[in-house]
């Protein structure tokens, strides 16, 4: 018995059990995330190729198309729909027919593959050590979300060659061997984007100086041959143009993410944005090219690769949206001494890269300036403050782990409890719950208009035969007092007011001030309670989906008064500036009435004194009151808001289990005699 506890056959049976059923789950999340790979390269490859040949490729087919500019015998910048260099119209000339018979497949499917080796480059260019882990699974992640960034969907789309320099200048950093080849590949890079030209002073001061001859010879060579054979747009391109400065759409056109197109986009112009955009350039240059070089010394060339590239995106003239692929890179650095912190900083990479800069921020004006410049903004702060670790650092690979609660048994055993929801004490990340938070509520209501086909007429129809079906129900119910309760508020001027406040101010205020109140006094509640809140929001898009309802306010021949909206013309109704942009035939559940019982729930469940939980469970009874009084919503709409709610809290309690209580720490008794009242011990 002694020999099998201490290393005998049953021990190492039990012990290679375990390991290969760890692989086995490996090997399983691999393949997973090699078919999702899979799966997003095929909808990318479909999205080109099933829009109307006018429509797609757009850019390719005017360099190379029937009509194209490199089909001219003139400058190629008589039109500024060329922007390369004078190199890359020399590259593409003698390409032209066979791209024009390529337009569709050819260019699509070569475009894809560059992608791929990509992410096979940025996987295995990782900061060494990395586990095996994330050996395996680095490339099929990798390849994901560059097919899901916005640079690559706009590059796959527009048929642009921005992917080229990019992939030029990781392949020079990574794959090949000897400085001379790495040089000439970030030479030919330099030769189609000149900003690639920074590179050279993070290979100067990291040791590789044959590289950098290696560049600086076959950037001037190629810029010197095609100087040589097309002269005049040469001098057009590097002289009256300053190096493509001018060429293409407006500078302070949306696309246009580099500090350049931000001033212009803040009404500067002329001598004092020319001069601002050359010292704030220069300043971005130069600290960022520094921390590159420090973080390359430090064994993260990927990471400072990426930084420098971030540096391009910033003091480029113009940096389009195809060009941007550089910010994304920069999510391999590691920010934050905890664990809670870790994600903090990829994740807002991905939501910036991926995501439309509508959906980071809120559609106000006070934040134009934001909203407009999110990317420029994500690869400024890459590239001079975000404080990346140093591989030396004690928290590099050892962060501050999480304060967990203790664990508690799965509710089924084919329901696993879910990790990263956790029954956790300590406070999480502010800016990544904003940013979820933000995400979330704008894909909230991205679903609800697509629920209708994207606009409101759409799912009249078929929204009023629903509204007919839940009419017909509460009468049989014998509680159809929607059009009873909405008349007698509309008497009462006091009370109309009163609902009509309510309804429109209490929606978003109070719970997002449950949720500040839980995050900034009872963290662990926090989790809890957020938890509840967004399964409950999740639920409720599907009903919106499956079940368009039309409110009573909004169907015909009921005779019901919008009292906050007034008097509607039903086939093109109007209520104020979230018109175009909500969908008001989503009223089953109800989420007014639902957010209001969460509030409730929570508050009771929480708040320390009796009045503070009656004054919690008000609001729900207020909210109830105030949807029905003001025709927005139906009984049974508040029957299903409260029907979410409690599956929000059920799916909780199931996958993450019961509420986390505060650790309690024991109090240490000490058996030494006390200390009398007066502070002398005694003798």
């Amino acid at each position: 018995m002694a020999n099998v506890e201490h290393g005998g056959t049953a021990g190492n049976a039990f012990g290679v059990g375990a390991a290969e059923s760890a692989r086995a789950r490996l090997r399983a999340i691999r393949i997973g995330l090699w078919v999702i790979a899979a799966v997003l390269a095929i909808r990318q490859v479909t999205v080109v190729l099933s829009t109307p040949k006018g429509e797609r490729l757009t850019d390719l087919e005017t360099w190379v198309g029937p009509n194209g500019v490199l089909h001219v015998k003139g400058s190629l910048y008589d039109s500024t729909q060329f922007t390369g260099t004078p190199f890359g119209g020399l590259v593409l000339k003698p390409l032209t027919r066979a791209a024009e018979q390529a337009l569709g497949w050819g260019w699509t499917f070569g475009s894809l593959s560059l992608v791929v080796v990509l992410g096979l480059v940025v996987a295995r260019a990782l900061p060494q050590p990395v586990s095996r882990r994330t050996a395996l699974l680095a490339a099929p992640v990798a390849i994901s979300l560059l097919m899901l960034s916005l640079p690559v969907r706009n590059a796959l789309y527009l048929g642009q060659t921005s992917i080229i320099p990019v992939l030029l200048v990781l392949l020079g950093c990574f794959a090949v061997r000897g400085e001379r080849a790495s040089g000439l590949l970030i030479g030919v890079a330099a030769a189609l984007q000149p900003t690639m030209l920074l590179f050279a002073p993070l290979l100067w001061f990291t040791g590789r100086r044959r590289a950098v001859e290696s560049t600086a010879i076959t950037f001037a060579g190629l810029g010197a041959l095609a100087w040589a054979a097309m002269p005049h747009d040469s001098t057009t391109y590097w002289v009256h143009h300053l190096a493509g400065v001018g060429l293409g759409g407006d500078a302070d056109d949306l696309s246009n993410q580099s500090l350049h197109g931000a001033l212009l986009r803040l009404g500067l112009n002329g001598p004092l944005e020319i001069t601002l955009f050359l010292l704030l350039g220069a300043a971005v240059a130069a600290l960022g090219l520094r921390r590159a070089i420090r973080y390359a010394r430090d064994g993260q060339l990927l990471l400072a690769v990426a930084i420098t590239g971030c540096v391009a995106v910033v003091v480029s003239p113009t940096s389009w949206q195809h060009q941007l692929l550089w910010v994304l890179l920069a999510l391999v650095g590691r920010v934050g001494k905890k664990t809670s912190d870790r994600p903090m900083w990829p994740v807002a990479v991905i939501l910036v890269m991926t995501l439309p800069a509508k959906m980071m921020l809120p559609n106000m004006a006070a934040l134009f300036p934001l909203r407009d410049n999110v990317v420029l903004l994500a690869a400024l702060a890459a590239a001079t403050i975000v404080p990346f670790l140093s591989r030396t650092s004690e928290h590099y690979r050892a962060p501050i782990p999480t304060d967990y609660a203790q664990p508690v048994p799965t509710r089924w055993k084919r329901v696993p409890l879910l990790p990263f929801l956790g029954r956790v004490f300590t406070r999480p990340n502010l800016l990544l719950e904003l940013l979820l938070i933000r995400v979330g509520y704008s894909a909230y209501q991205q679903v609800r208009l697509a629920a209708t086909g994207g606009t409101n007429a759409g799912g009249r129809a078929t929204a009023e035969h629903h509204g007919d079906q839940i009419l017909s129900i509460e009468r049989f119910l014998h509680i159809d007092i929607e059009h009873w309760v909405n008349h007698a508020v509309f008497k009462v001027e006091w009370l109309r007011d009163f609902f009509d406040f309510y309804y429109e101010s209490f929606h978003f205020v109070v719970p997002l001030t449950v949720l500040a109140v839980l995050y900034a006094r009872r963290p662990g509640d926090y989790r809890w309670a957020r938890s509840a809140l967004g399964f409950a929001t999740l639920i409720a898009l599907l009903g919106f989906w499956l079940f368009p309802l039309a409110p009573p306010r909004l169907m015909p021949g009921l005779g019901m008064i919008d009292t906050v909206h007034g008097v509607q013309d039903f086939s093109k109704p109007d209520y104020g500036t979230l018109t175009a942009l909500t969908n008001q035939y989503a009223a089953m559940p109800s989420l007014h009435f639902g957010w209001s019982l969460w509030c409730g729930v929570v508050i009771a469940v929480l708040a320390p004194k009796w009045w503070m939980k009656a004054l919690g469970l008000l609001h729900p009874l207020f909210t109830v009151s105030a949807i029905v009084a003001t025709g927005n919503h139906w009984v049974l709409d508040a029957v299903g808001g409260a029907a979410v709610v409690g599956a929000g809290f059920g799916l909780t309690h199931l996958l993450q289990g019961p509420r986390p209580r505060p650790l309690v720490k024991p109090v240490e008794v000490s058996m030494k005699e006390p200390v009398p009242a007066t502070g002398r011990t005694p003798s």
